[in-house]
């Protein structure tokens, strides 16, 4: 697999192995229940990844099937366009200052999650999905998917490349298990 592709494939499979030890360290008693009324639970966190990685798995598939259609390519790093470099920033973990997480930012109402799902369920169902991508980033491999554009799940005028969505998602997963963590840590 081309370097970068491996690359978010590692970042996926330590994605897994976050949600692993919190399934391990939290009861799965507490994974519904929010500490904040204010704040999302555990449960919360890792559904709301699942609504993401299920939004954007179509996209990517589509993109996949054409960049098929357009010359292979090898050796080549791929690259993300501007406004895939800036969404990676942006939904990546949250900068602290001063013992306080900054930069939260409200989502779109399709990616609240509604239910409340035992742990057993949504890990199964992260796992699940963190296949899905791998697979996908297999299947991209000698593609030209920073040829191609998807549609953002997250804003209907936004789009961006193929690898730039596939970028997005490693960083997005770090971020709300960094706040998965925290749910329970104080």
């Amino acid at each position: 697999m081309q370097a970068q592709l491996a690359q978010i494939a590692r970042e996926l499979a330590h994605a897994e192995q976050r949600l692993e030890r919190i399934a391990d360290i939290v009861p799965g008693d507490r994974w519904n229940v929010r500490n904040d009324p204010d704040r999302w639970s555990v449960g919360e966190c890792i559904a709301h990844l699942n609504l993401t990685s299920e939004a954007y798995l179509p996209r990517i598939w589509s993109a996949i099937a054409e960049a098929r259609e357009l010359p292979r390519i090898t050796g080549r790093r791929y690259r993300r366009d501007p406004i895939g470099w800036i969404f990676s920033r942006l939904v990546g973990p949250l900068p602290s200052l001063a013992g306080k997480r900054i930069g939260r930012v409200k989502t779109t109402a399709s990616f609240i999650p509604a239910g409340r799902e035992p742990h057993t369920v949504l890990t199964a169902e992260f796992k699940r999905l963190q296949e899905d991508l791998v697979h996908a980033l297999r299947e991209s491999d000698g593609l030209q998917i920073d040829k191609v554009s998807i549609l953002s799940p997250f804003g209907d005028k936004v789009r961006y490349n193929c690898f730039s969505a596939l970028s997005i998602i490693p960083p997005h997963q770090e971020r709300h298990l960094d706040q998965a963590e925290l749910v329970w840590a104080r």
